[in-house]
């Protein structure tokens, strides 16, 4: 038959299998807060795939660098002087060309129209110069003519007064006939002096008269010139000693005055034109000494200009050069060039982190020399072309990898084979 067991021996189950199931959530919950305490294990990178390098202290060379072309110093557009069509292209870009050298020709039968118009004009006024001195002379020739013959008469009728006088004091001629003469001479005297002045404002006048049509054939002739000159411009002359670059037209084009026609420069005297970022030029100031690698050798030189503006996120700053060019220099030739911004002594500095702005605190993998890069806090100061400055986290010596760690970024520490 069934005993019941007491009461007791229930609870004392109970109160054991409670105490085992709250035994094991306290392992469970001591397990896993272990194991949340674990750091996770260092991944590992090859070393021969990322670029290791060396803590200095010494001087460093701020420097910064950016691509561009050679170009001439001097570069002359020849504009069309007047309206025309291209006929020929005489000279090829490329091409040595002296001030003689024509480049192309042009036509305008309009202008040839003109040049003969202005021709007629030219010399209808200049015979009408002609027509109107010889008139003018033959007035001034007739009031002479008039002047001298009054002159004369006042000369004899002086000479008659005279005698009448010596006559009239002996008492041989009656007073009235004494005075008709002194009268006769007085006027004569007012008349010589009239027709004097009348002669003085005649030649006065010839000449203002003269003038007038004088500046009439000095208008059509510098229109003549002008057109002339329009008349050789259609045969388009280098005008400078130089290399032809560029003939921007082609033949049976129409071109307007202004418009350029053809490129000249001297490819002896270059310069470089670099494209440096808006962001480190800011340092960049005239006279700062700077090289221009050609490819074919590297060539001295100094910041002569640097552009106000900025154009798809660079400045373009000028380059003298101020050494000989090598051989295979010409304009439009691609160059890379380095200006350098100032030398800073005794600084800490390494080569430049993949990801590393100046002035900023990145995190960097120092090697600890036991197979180990554990990641440590850098502030970074000025920066130059491949290396930058070390304010702080770094000392002479430390080894730190400077290639790109970003897959890393979950690990403070790596280790390396």
């Amino acid at each position: 038959m069934d005993i019941k067991r007491p009461e007791s021996v229930a609870r004392t189950r109970r109160n054991r299998r409670v105490l085992w199931g709250t035994l094991l959530v306290l392992t469970l919950a001591a397990v896993t807060f272990g194991l949340s305490r674990l750091e996770p294990a260092a991944p590992t990178l090859d070393q021969s795939t990322v670029l290791i390098d060396t803590v200095e202290r010494g001087p460093m060379l701020r420097q910064v660098r950016g691509s561009g072309t050679l170009v001439p110093e001097e570069i002359r557009w020849i504009p069309a002087m007047t309206q025309g069509r291209v006929e020929k292209i005489l000279t090829l870009p490329g091409t040595q060309a002296t001030p003689d050298t024509v480049l192309l020709e042009l036509s305008n039968p309009e202008l040839e129209t003109a040049v003969f118009d202005a021709r007629s004009e030219l010399e209808a006024a200049e015979a009408g110069f002609k027509n109107l001195a010889i008139q003018l002379e033959s007035q001034r020739l007739t009031q002479e003519a008039a002047t001298a013959a009054v002159e004369a008469e006042h000369k004899q009728a002086k000479l008659q007064a005279e005698a009448d006088a010596a006559l009239a004091k002996e008492g041989l001629i009656a007073p009235l006939t004494l005075k008709l003469s002194q009268v006769r001479a007085a006027d004569l005297e007012q008349r010589a002096k009239l027709e004097g002045k009348r002669l003085e404002i005649a030649a006065a006048g010839i000449e203002a008269q003269l003038a007038v049509q004088q500046a009439q054939v000095d208008r059509f002739r510098g229109t003549h010139r002008l057109r002339v000159s329009q008349m050789e411009g259609l045969r388009v002359k280098a005008g400078t000693v130089g290399v032809l670059q560029q003939v921007p037209v082609e033949v049976g084009q129409q071109v307007t005055p202004g418009a350029n026609l053809a490129r000249v420069a001297q490819p002896g005297r270059l310069k470089a034109e670099v494209r440096i970022a808006e962001t480190q030029a800011r340092d960049v100031t005239i006279g700062q000494v700077a090289s221009i690698d050609t490819r074919n050798g590297i060539i001295p030189g100094v910041v002569s200009r640097i552009d106000p503006a900025v154009e798809n996120g660079t400045v373009t700053v000028d380059v003298a050069l101020k050494g000989e060019l090598p051989r295979g220099a010409r304009p439009d030739l691609t160059v890379d060039g380095s200006i350098e911004l100032e030398r800073l002594e005794s600084v800490l500095h390494v080569g430049r982190p993949a990801f590393g702005q100046e002035e900023s605190t990145i995190g960097l993998f120092r090697l600890t020399g036991d197979g180990y890069a554990e990641r440590a806090r850098v502030t970074l100061g000025k920066s130059s072309v491949t290396t930058i400055e070390i304010r702080a986290g770094l000392a002479e010596g430390d080894q730190v990898i400077l290639s790109d760690m970003s897959q890393w970024d979950a690990y403070e520490r790596v280790r390396l084979n």
